[in-house]
């Protein structure tokens, strides 16, 4: 692993031939102590609850088991209850998304990244649009990539990086993956992607699943950072500063 869990100086090298910039959206774009997807748990959860009649805490004990062996809780349901997906998306992302404070800084690193910049996320398009919105990001980027235009397959799974990637025709050799889980980078790493994994601030308490912190370690991972903004403004100075250099 190349970095450790702070605001650092990445190895422009690595970044160098980097063309497309692809992001996940929840608690990487903005960062966890928001709590905005907490807002969508809660939602989830009462949709699981009102679906099947079940007590609050067993809802929240098979939402989060769909969550872990799916990819999402939307997968799990489908797969096993043969829900239809419109009204849970629109159900679940029925949310306050005042949480999400503007972020200049991130803003303008992201602006002014070489190449094109991606979502691909396992939310919805409408989600992502009123998130990119608060944090002002969103004429900056070429595509949302949600998980509907994924045929509802979300992240990790293997295919849905393939449809991404052919779809908007990026060679995976010259693209960078931002996530916050470090399982949904092990296959951007196996195709040849720079990966960066998004954690919280090393103050801040984790209000994770223990599976959800798995995997930081791995040799998949090829930076940590814990600001977003500071590690893409370094990327871009310290690029910047290589063509004028």
């Amino acid at each position: 692993m190349t970095s450790a869990p702070l605001p650092n100086e990445p190895d422009l090298a690595r970044f160098a031939g980097v063309k497309a910039w692809v992001f996940d959206l929840d608690n990487t774009l903005y960062p966890r102590h928001t709590n905005l997807f907490a807002q969508v748990d809660v939602r989830i959860r009462d949709y699981v609850q009102r679906l099947l009649s079940l007590p609050a805490d067993e809802a929240q004990l098979l939402q989060r088991d769909y969550y872990r062996r799916y990819g999402t809780t939307l997968r799990g349901l489908m797969l096993e209850h043969r829900i239809a997906p419109d009204d849970f998306l629109e159900y679940v992302h029925d949310i306050d998304h005042s949480a999400v404070a503007p972020d200049p800084q991130l803003a303008a690193a992201i602006t002014r990244l070489p190449g094109k910049r991606y979502i691909l996320t396992n939310g919805s398009r409408a989600h992502a649009e009123k998130v990119m919105e608060r944090l002002g990001l969103q004429p900056d980027f070429e595509d949302i990539f949600d998980i509907v235009r994924a045929d509802l397959v979300p992240k990790p799974h293997a295919d849905t990086y393939d449809r991404f990637l052919a779809e908007n025709g990026i060679a995976p050799g010259e693209a960078a993956m931002f996530e916050d889980l470090a399982r949904n980078l092990e296959v951007p790493k196996t195709l040849g992607m720079a990966t960066v994994l998004v954690v919280p601030r090393g103050t801040e308490p984790i209000l994770a699943e223990a599976w959800e912190t798995e995997g930081r370690e791995g040799a998949h991972i090829d930076f940590i950072t814990d600001h977003l903004g500071d590690f893409l403004t370094s990327i871009v100075d310290g690029l910047a500063a290589r063509t004028t250099g």
